[in-house]
């Protein structure tokens, strides 16, 4: 080794010095920074949507449709080389999740329904209970449209000459096999009526309800109930079912249905409110609907003595049970895509604050729908908000003032509205 030239000496060492000066530089190079689609929003006043007070000049972050960052402008780091929108003057919001609605079935009209919400800022809407279709759409993300959830078909007791897509039962063997055929098709929810339809009909029983809960439950699927009456209200309470399609319509609610209620917190009433018989101003829908549609809508809003009353026996049992910390969401029933923003004047009209409303029609729905990455404005939710002109806080038909919709972090198109 001694005996080495010092040619050979000079060249090693050289090799040495460029290995090492290869282990230095590459010690010296930060980590590859992963690609970016980050997009800052800032000055818009910010309602998280659950419950908490508005933060004034807000800003959050959105990066591959999810929020990664939420708070006060101040308080941003925003990521280097992020294009910004500015939202100032601006109320942003979680978009809205209807849990009662009744969609097309036929694929193409079902998209179209699932659009036509998306514009008028739906995030998620669940059809309850007339489903035959195939309910594969549900794992689809549809540019531009709301989500789907479906209680596939719904059971009743027999009602010959009104619907013969529900399930109808009469025994206790048939109401079980109803709910193990829509466990098949993994439905989110059992949808049941019990109603007579103003007598015409043999309402569905204490017994074949109880079954069908019970079987339901032993599967792991929460069941929800159409009803009309208090009496029922208060036997589906005792037989444990999860949720209410509609609110006590025959008499004002009582002490001991408000026990029921109180005893049951994860449960959750869909108030679903009727016309309240008085004749809106309807000018909001200019230029989202065709002008003689918009017209024959403003000529039938005319005010109705029965509706009028017919909403406050509801309006007057949704403001209690809301007082009484029963959990509220928000439905519509029916197809039409703007509906929630009715519901939600309805809702304050019969008693809850704008920011009740808003948390029922956005976080408490979507938990009902148990869209876990939904209904909240934070920071590993899915990007689907509402840019609005006005607070809603203030006057909950400022809802209806959309400037953009944003599903998963992407804008919705909305020049299908004008045309």
């Amino acid at each position: 080794m001694l005996g080495k030239s010092p040619k050979f000496c000079c060249k090693g060492m050289v090799v040495f010095l460029l290995l090492l000066g290869l282990v230095a530089n590459y010690g010296c190079q930060s980590p590859p920074t992963p690609a970016s689609n980050a997009v800052v929003f800032d000055g818009a006043r910010l309602i998280a949507g659950d419950g908490s007070p508005p933060i004034e000049n807000a800003a959050f972050v959105v990066d591959g449709g999810r929020f990664v960052q939420v708070g006060p402008a101040a308080e941003l780091e925003a990521p280097a080389g992020a294009p910004r929108v500015d939202l100032t003057g601006t109320t942003v919001m979680p978009a809205i999740v209807d849990t009662h609605t009744h969609l097309n079935q036929e694929r193409d009209a079902l998209i179209e329904d699932l659009r036509a919400r998306a514009r008028y800022g739906v995030s998620a809407a669940m059809s309850l209970g007339r489903d035959t279709r195939d309910l594969s759409i549900r794992a689809e993300e549809i540019p531009g449209a709301a989500r789907f959830r479906s209680a596939g078909v719904g059971i009743t007791s027999p009602e010959p000459g009104r619907s013969e897509t529900p399930y109808w039962v009469t025994t206790e063997d048939e109401a079980r096999q109803a709910v193990r055929d829509q466990a098949a098709r993994k439905v989110d929810i059992v949808k049941i009526w019990v109603d007579d339809r103003n007598g015409r009909y043999k309402k569905l029983s204490p017994e074949l309800y109880a079954a069908i809960i019970d079987e339901a439950h032993g599967r792991g699927i929460r069941v929800t109930a159409h009803i009309f009456a208090l009496e029922d209200a208060k036997g589906l309470l005792r037989a444990g079912v999860d949720a209410f399609a509609h609110g006590v319509r025959d008499t004002d609610v009582d002490e001991e249905v408000i026990e029921l209620f109180k005893e049951r917190r994860d449960f959750v009433l869909v108030p679903n409110l009727p016309n309240r018989g008085v004749a809106p101003d309807l000018s909001w829908l200019g230029g989202s609907l065709p002008p003689d549609e918009l017209e024959t809508l403003q000529a039938a809003a005319v005010e109705a003595a029965d509706a009028q009353a017919a909403f406050a026996i509801q309006a007057r049992n949704l403001a209690r049970l809301s007082a009484e910390g029963v959990t509220i969401a928000l439905g519509t029933d029916g197809n039409t895509p703007w509906a929630p923003h009715v519901e939600m004047e309805d809702m304050v009209a019969a008693g809850m604050t704008p920011a009740q409303v808003i948390v029922a029609a956005t976080r408490n729905s979507a938990d009902l729908l148990r869209l876990a990455d939904a209904g909240t404005l934070e920071v590993g939710k899915r990007a689907d908000f509402l840019v609005l002109e006005a607070n809603p806080l203030d006057d909950i038909t400022n809802t209806r003032q959309i400037v953009s919709v944003y599903l998963n972090g992407e804008g919705v198109d909305r020049s299908a509205m004008a045309r």
